[in-house]
């Protein structure tokens, strides 16, 4: 045993007053291992609640997120007070440090304050599908100072969060029914069976997988335009991150069905009437 007591205490490094031992860094191990297991217990709880159906994925996810990073401050504190540091003493030696540190990382901690509102607030979370600046995208992950999507194209795109509190972002999948509804716009020519027009553009879309049959699709004789009668088809779909390829697919059975029953998709037209002035005599 007092070999043990002799090894614990053992000097590895030392610095003025400042010593390394043993024991220290067992403790470091011993405070890792105790939030690797707490944090492990904290997930297994929310993952058996998620599966109980008491909670929801995205709820989940931003609560592990913000008790990962508490644990770990909370962790680190503890860690450099086991070394021998007195926390008060160095944050009072370095306020001059850390002003200088906010001066020129103003950008940085403001994405990290966006990073704990989305997380607390819920307003983007794992999982969702948003539009920001013209892109949209499947949210990946939610850091503390960036979230990453990845695009239609199967892009990584790593966001600042500042750009998710202070731009106009659409979340598509705060929707509770999941579905979305969306347009494909149509334009026939005169003359054309608008009737017939109607039935073909519901069958297009009711023939469709990603095409959500309650509610149903819906089509709306929008307007009389310059050169054609404009249409427009209505329809609900859950595929909201591929819905780009349903609607090609909907554009293309529309094509062919207006093609085997004789309807024409008009293209613009203008009508130039020419007037000729008399000629004046000489």
């Amino acid at each position: 045993m007092e070999r043990f007591k002799q090894f614990l205490e053992y000097t590895i490094f030392e610095l003025g007053e400042f010593s390394l031992h043993v024991f220290n860094i067992f403790n470091l191990i011993v405070i890792f291992l105790v939030v690797r297991l707490v944090l492990w217990l904290i997930h297994l709880y929310f993952k058996r609640k998620q599966n109980e159906g008491k909670i929801d994925h995205g709820k989940k996810y931003a609560i592990l997120q913000l008790l990962t990073y508490v644990i770990y401050v909370i962790a680190i504190i503890i860690s450099v007070d086991s070394l021998g540091f007195q926390i008060t003493v160095i944050l009072a030696g370095s306020t001059a440090l850390l002003v200088g540190l906010g001066l020129g990382l103003q950008d940085f901690f403001r994405d990290l304050v966006a990073g704990f509102i989305i997380l607390s607030e819920r307003t983007v979370t794992s999982g969702d599908i948003v539009e920001i600046g013209g892109i949209v995208g499947k949210v990946k992950d939610v850091g503390l100072r960036t979230t990453s999507l990845i695009t239609r194209e199967d892009i990584v795109m790593i966001v600042p969060n500042t750009r998710l509190t202070n731009e106009h972002v659409i979340n598509w999948s705060q929707n509770n029914s999941k579905v979305t509804r969306f347009e494909i716009s149509v334009s026939v020519a005169y003359g054309s069976d608008t009737e017939k027009t109607c039935a073909l553009l519901l069958q297009c879309a009711k023939n469709h997988s990603d095409v959500i049959k309650i509610p149903g699709p819906n089509v709306l004789f929008r307007d009389f335009g310059n050169s054609s009668l404009d249409f427009g088809l209505t329809f609900y779909s859950n595929n909201l991150f591929r819905i780009e390829r349903t609607k090609s697919d909907l554009r293309f059975a529309i094509d062919k069905a207006f093609r085997e029953n004789n309807i024409t998709i008009p293209f613009p037209q203008q009508d130039v009437w020419v007037r000729q002035f008399p000629q004046k005599e000489e």
